[in-house]
């Protein structure tokens, strides 16, 4: 097996055509085929399912196809790292982050990125904390952001940021609760609108509540939060979720957010693997990403903006953790 193999291995798989992959390499289509043929050869495997319309990855074939795409991705870093000696920093970093944060970070992160490193390119993908953590492992990105990280010797993490989850209302009850928190165990008697697993959201509710031996209770899976926001203003039930969730759906008007003792915490990391070497680019764009988010992510609840969504109290929602902590 040898690294041109992997590589037509790959645009084959991914464009799904010897033709076409033929085309992006600039090679002969039967040259392509035979190395892709030996490489089944030789891993005594077949790796494509192969019929008139083009091809498509056996379950060998995705296995393969994820470290391959990791083991490339790590070449190219190790040829930008020793680029990176004769200067500014070059080469690519991806970014791994789930989707609402990845819309708080994106813009400003690209455009500070650019300013900083006008040699060197970024990518940003969005996913659920627990596919952000298996592209992190396999080579696919080269920084996570994680939701309630859970502890592995093959990953650094740092504290980055942490928010507050409030049990969501809808508006007419406020007057039920004002001035009240709700205890923890109590969350369990209300029918949630709760993201399906693993969400970092529902699996974090859970966790909690299996510390205190309950379970929640959940009357709809739903894995967009402003789907589950609306749900809850028309009444069918309620949800755990951050107050900064209610203003970007602004869905403040119809909402009451009451605040959960001791507190439900969400808990966002940097990571890193502890497997690879970190490149000059790649500890510049963690820097970066730390500056933004002081910047970018609220740092603490606004007393106005938290009477305009109808929390109880001001509290401190979102706190971004700085590097020395």
């Amino acid at each position: 097996m040898d690294l041109k193999q992997l590589d037509y291995f790959v645009h084959v798989a991914e464009v799904g055509s010897f033709t076409k992959a033929a085309a992006l390499l600039g090679v002969a289509q039967p040259a392509l085929s035979r190395q892709v043929r030996s490489l089944e050869l030789e891993l005594r495997q077949t790796l494509l399912y192969r019929n008139g319309r083009g091809v498509s990855p056996t379950e060998a074939g995705k296995r393969l196809l994820a470290h391959a795409r990791g083991i490339l991705n790590q070449i190219d870093r190790a040829r930008e790292e020793l680029e990176e000696m004769k200067g500014a920093p070059v080469g690519r970093v991806v970014v791994g982050a789930p989707p609402t944060v990845a819309k708080m970070l994106a813009v400003p992160l690209v455009k500070e990125f650019r300013t900083r490193f006008p040699r060197a390119s970024l990518g940003i993908v969005e996913g659920l904390s627990v596919y952000v953590q298996e592209w992190l492992l396999i080579g696919r990105i080269d920084i996570a952001l994680l939701y309630n990280a859970v502890p592995s010797p093959a990953v650094d993490t740092f504290p980055f940021m942490e928010e507050d989850l409030y049990l969501i209302r809808p508006k007419r009850e406020a007057s039920k609760v004002r001035g009240k928190s709700l205890r923890l165990r109590d969350l369990a008697k209300f029918p949630l609108i709760i993201p399906s697993r693993p969400h970092a959201i529902r699996m974090q509710v859970e966790t909690e509540l299996v510390k205190l031996g309950l379970k929640p209770t959940i009357a709809l899976e739903i894995d967009g939060v402003a789907a589950i926001l609306d749900l809850v203003a028309q009444g069918h039930g309620y949800a755990a979720l951050p107050v900064d969730a209610i203003r970007r759906a602004d869905g403040s008007p119809r909402l009451h957010a009451q605040p959960i003792i001791p507190g439900l915490k969400n808990r966002l990391s940097l990571a890193v693997s502890a497997q690879r070497p970190s490149t000059p680019l790649t500890s510049g764009t963690l820097d970066l990403i730390r500056d933004i988010g002081k910047r970018v992510l609220h740092t603490r609840q606004d007393p106005a903006a938290a009477r305009h969504v109808g929390v109880i109290r001001p509290v401190e929602t979102t706190r971004v953790i700085s590097r020395s902590e």
